[in-house]
């Protein structure tokens, strides 16, 4: 049970670290890719919505104490998408590796729609709709281009920190 607490933190210090740093330099169209949210869409998608709900809120408060923005806001995002991607999960069935990068773009995409009208329903977004669909559609794009790489990664990471059953007799 600690080596997956730990595991699910690191993965969590990662995705902040290299969004604030590498990602934030690297911009596609101006937007640049939403990394705590694919983690807690992969994690949803792999654990279901109970680990998918705990990893994005812990990642939404990690970010929202590192950033200057108003507290709260992305951890109950990200914790609504984690349940939400983790409730799809069983009715999933299809083995396509295309599943994932489809479902990492439309969390992205719904995610920071979500966002956005939780932001302007308390008065901290000002720019227009048009705006704010474009940066979601853009988001989800990048997504989806980084979930091909990142998706096999987490994958792992996450089947290693599983604890072993033991069954004895």
């Amino acid at each position: 049970m600690i080596r997956r607490g730990l595991a699910i933190a690191l993965l969590i210090i990662t995705a902040l670290l290299l969004q604030s740093t590498v990602f934030a330099q690297l911009r596609l169209l101006g937007v640049r890719p939403e990394l705590l949210y694919l983690v807690t869409i992969v994690v949803a998608f792999q654990e279901g919505p109970a680990e998918g709900s705990v990893v994005g809120f812990l990642s939404g408060l990690a970010q929202d104490l590192l950033l200057n923005e108003p507290k709260g806001i992305l951890a109950l995002t990200l914790t609504l998408l984690g349940y939400a991607v983790g409730m799809l999960r069983p009715f999933i069935v299809s083995p396509s590796p295309l599943v994932p990068t489809i479902l990492a773009a439309a969390g992205t995409v719904g995610g920071v729609v979500f966002y956005v009208v939780v932001s302007f329903l308390l008065g901290n977004f000002s720019a227009g709709a048009r705006f704010a669909l474009q940066v979601a559609l853009l988001t989800g794009a990048y997504n989806a281009v980084l979930t091909p790489i990142a998706f096999p990664l987490l994958r792992r990471v996450l089947e290693g920190s599983r604890p072993r059953r033991v069954v004895r007799f």
